[in-house]
């Protein structure tokens, strides 16, 4: 199982890329668990200093930006 992490405080392209993520999981057919980390110092505490941010099994993947569902799809086949 795959545990993804969507840090973001809550604004527009933080629920954006967590809609992104769920709908990857689906399309690939992933186990995974999704967390949705809004809190600021637990954001600052995995070194995120750009959100929306997404973390795949504790590696930062993607910072400061929305990734397409494509783009996740290929990080968690890849």
């Amino acid at each position: 199982m795959v545990t993804i992490e969507v840090l973001g405080t809550g604004c527009m392209k933080c629920k954006r890329l967590l809609k992104n993520v769920e709908k990857a999981v689906k399309e690939t057919g992933t186990e995974a668990e999704i967390v949705k980390v809004d809190d600021i110092s637990a954001i600052m505490d995995r070194g995120v200093m750009l959100t929306p941010a997404l973390i795949i099994d504790g590696e930062l993947k993607v910072s400061g930006r929305v990734a397409d569902v494509k783009e996740i799809s290929a990080l968690l086949q890849g």
